[in-house]
């Protein structure tokens, strides 16, 4: 799939930021022991199986991957909420005592951060939530930072980053749109 932009990763600079991530994600939490990944819906959960396919190669385990939507978290829905479509929260494993690595595919704001982590606790209380992002392109409103970038692409308010995913669900480019 395409869509016109620059593109500012290709499918091979996006495989190297997830590689480099998963490492970050090792060398912070000192392995996987205790580690899960919630994504959130749906670029940050494509991201969040991609990033546990890597962490299983470099580790040999397996790592837990959940999934949450922030459609009712939001602070943007004020009576609008009954006309929004809500997906699936799948957190198939306790966040108690938890480091949690919360996935996204792109920072901007901090707003979409913000209702994941209200969503989070309201399923348990982790040891720590921690934040992984492909894109992080600045314009925070709240006081929000990614502990693991795959790269910083500093935009304006009136361009675009969209991830591009195939078929399978696998990131293909990342674009910047003006």
């Amino acid at each position: 799939m395409t869509t016109e932009g620059t593109v500012i990763l290709d499918g091979t600079g996006v495989k190297r930021a997830l590689t480099r991530i998963a490492h970050e994600i090792l060398e912070k939490n000192k392995g996987v022991k205790g580690l899960v990944l919630v994504g959130i819906r749906t670029g940050g959960v494509h991201l969040a199986h991609e990033l546990a396919a890597r962490l299983s190669e470099i580790e040999g385990e397996k790592v837990p991957v959940g999934a949450v939507d922030i459609t009712l978290y939001r602070d943007d829905i004020k009576g609008h909420a009954e006309h929004l479509p809500v997906g699936k929260t799948e957190i198939p494993f306790t966040l108690e005592g938890q480091n949690v690595v919360l996935v996204d595919d792109v920072l901007y704001t901090g707003r979409t951060i913000r209702a994941a982590m209200d969503a989070l606790m309201d399923h348990g209380r982790p040891t720590s939530i921690q934040l992984a992002v492909l894109v992080d392109r600045g314009h925070r409103e709240l006081p929000i930072r990614a502990d693991f970038v795959g790269r910083n692409v500093p935009t304006s308010r009136t361009e675009n980053i969209q991830v591009m995913f195939d078929a399978a669900n696998k990131p293909t480019d990342v674009v910047l749109q003006k």
